[in-house]
């Protein structure tokens, strides 16, 4: 047995990182997303915007592996140009969620006991409405756009972190570094900032990584509803409701998009729940 061999099988089992089979597709799956995301032109053989009327509804096959739709536009290469929107609004709703529900979680756990009580109520009350119909309620009061789709997704979000960092703030600030930090004399916002918001929000790093997926597929369905990027941009939300409209001429219109949104926010998911399931110590 050579000495690699023997220090492999040394090892614990424990401490070797299994890579599942369905692990590895969601990474490379993911990768390309975001490769369609940053540089959609390696991808892409046509102008997503560009228009041939005599070419419509053609069959995947030659220069369009996928087909054209409606307009004579390669289907192709709009679903590669709407990865880029779709991590947009993923990302940036869920930093926007997270901002806020750490603000809130942190404002609650460490206020006094009406603000505490003011501020879980108001949480409370608005994680009664479910999270789509909130955004709706939102993006309607803000206008349609794919900004605005962003913050309402984000809003609806919010709630559900600020009630995780205010649970553990709870438990932080009764900690004993939190205790000493406090009794050798330093300021209240250092020990916050040093102490309580880092462990704090930690909880909330590792979920967010699952909630990437979930507002991708929130927008996606408020660019469904027309309340999202506005025609004739690429957004896979927006081409799904395009193509139900011409179903009987090209099923595939609706199909690729569709698939699209789903290995997405399954890739994202599958990730994200390798994660948290890394950072609470298991490797099975």
């Amino acid at each position: 047995m050579s000495a690699l061999t023997a220090t492999d099988a040394a090892l614990p089992r424990a401490g070797r990182v299994r890579l599942r089979p369905g692990l590895i597709l969601a990474g490379l799956f993911v990768a390309a997303v975001v490769v369609a995301a940053l540089v959609p032109q390696l991808l892409a053989p046509h102008d997503p915007l560009e228009i041939g009327a005599d070419g419509a509804f053609l069959a995947p096959g030659g220069t369009h592996p996928l087909g054209t739709d409606e307009s004579g536009r390669d289907v192709l290469s709009r679903m590669v140009y709407g990865a880029r929107p779709s991590l947009v609004m993923g990302l940036g709703a869920t930093a926007i969620a997270v901002t806020g529900g750490t603000l809130l979680g942190l404002i609650a756990g460490l206020g006094s006991r009406l603000t505490e009580s003011v501020v879980m109520r108001l949480i409370d009350v608005v994680l009664s409405i479910p999270e789509l119909l909130l955004a709706l309620v939102v993006i309607t009061l803000a206008g349609a756009g794919s900004t605005n789709a962003m913050f309402a997704v984000a809003f609806a979000s919010i709630p559900s972190y600020a009630r995780i960092v205010r649970a553990q703030t709870h438990i932080v600030r009764r900690s004993i570094f939190v205790e000493a930090a406090t009794g050798l004399g330093m300021k209240r916002f250092t020990v916050i900032w040093r102490h309580v918001l880092p462990n704090a929000i930690r909880p909330v790093l590792v979920l967010s990584t699952i909630g990437i997926g979930t507002a991708i597929s929130a927008g996606a369905a408020l660019s469904f509803l027309g309340l999202g990027a506005e025609p004739p941009a690429a957004e896979w939300g927006d081409m799904l409701s395009n193509g139900l409209q011409y179903i009987s001429n090209d099923w595939f219109l609706v199909a690729v998009p569709s698939v699209a949104i789903t290995l997405t926010v399954l890739a994202i998911t599958v990730l994200g729940r390798e994660v948290r399931r890394r950072s609470e110590g298991r490797t099975t």
